[in-house]
This record gives structure tokens, sequence and C-alpha cells, in this order.
């Protein structure tokens, strides 16, 4: 059987999932109506920073963290009248992602085209990340290397 290329899958799952752009899900995030949730991995988040009061689920533990019965449910996910917006850095592993828990049945589930690139572009305030919160400060004006 021949390798599906992850390409492929990707525009798979966006062909069924909820896309929106980066100020879209600012403003509902803004509004109230939805959640953000960041899927990428604790690295990244500590290496580029976070959108602020976006949710950390990463990837691995996505479906766990959904599933009502599951022993590692995490009630914040559990609000039906909220929307769910995914992201990752580019906006790939969010779509697939997203797709997964379409596939698990969830109706309230969306992904940010172009992921936290996009988001951070678009104006989203974000927290310093544990590399960020942790380096020693330079001067104004002196790089770091």
């Amino acid at each position: 059987m021949p390798i599906t290329p992850i390409k492929e899958l990707v525009n798979r799952a966006n062909a069924q999932v909820r896309i929106l752009r980066p100020g879209e899900a600012l403003q509902l995030q803004r509004d109230g109506s939805a959640t953000l949730v960041d899927v990428r991995d604790i690295r990244e988040l500590d290496r580029e920073g976070r959108i602020a009061g976006a949710i950390h689920a990463p990837r691995g533990m996505l479906e766990f963290w959904f599933e009502p019965t599951s022993p590692y449910y995490r009630e914040v996910f559990g609000d039906s009248a909220k929307t769910y917006v995914l992201f990752c850095a580019a906006g790939w592993r969010s779509a697939l992602a997203a797709k997964a828990l379409e596939d698990m049945g969830f109706e309230n589930i969306a992904h940010v085209e172009g992921g936290f690139a996009a988001l951070t572009e678009a104006g989203a305030s974000l927290e310093a990340g544990a590399a960020e919160r942790n380096s020693p400060r330079k001067p104004v004006g002196e790089k770091r290397v």
C-alpha cells in the first residue's frame, strides 16, 4: 500500500473541517464565543511564546482531554456553547487535530488558517514562553546571540 503524503492528509482534513482566518478566530475569542486551543508541543510554547488566553492541549493528548469518558478528560473542553478553535505553528497539525475531533463526533471545532504565525501577524496578544522568561535581560538595543 502506498504512503499518503502528509500534505494530502492535510488537504483532506481542510476539506472537512471549519477553517477560520486569524482575525475571525481572534474576534470569536474576544467576544467569548470561542476558546483558542494551542496544540503545539510545549517546547514550541516555551520558545515562541503563547497566545494570551489560549489553552494548551498538546496534540498527543487532545482526543483524551476532549472525550468525557476518558480518564484524562478536561472539563474546560466540555462547553458545547463554545467553539474550540485549534491552532499549531502553521495550520497542518491543527487541521489534522480538528478532523480527528470531528471524526469523534464533536461539532463545535474549527482551526486557524496559518496557525500561530498568522495569529501573531494578525495582532494576537502574546505571553512570553519559558525560554524568554528565564533568559537574562539584555540592555535595550543589544542583540541576543
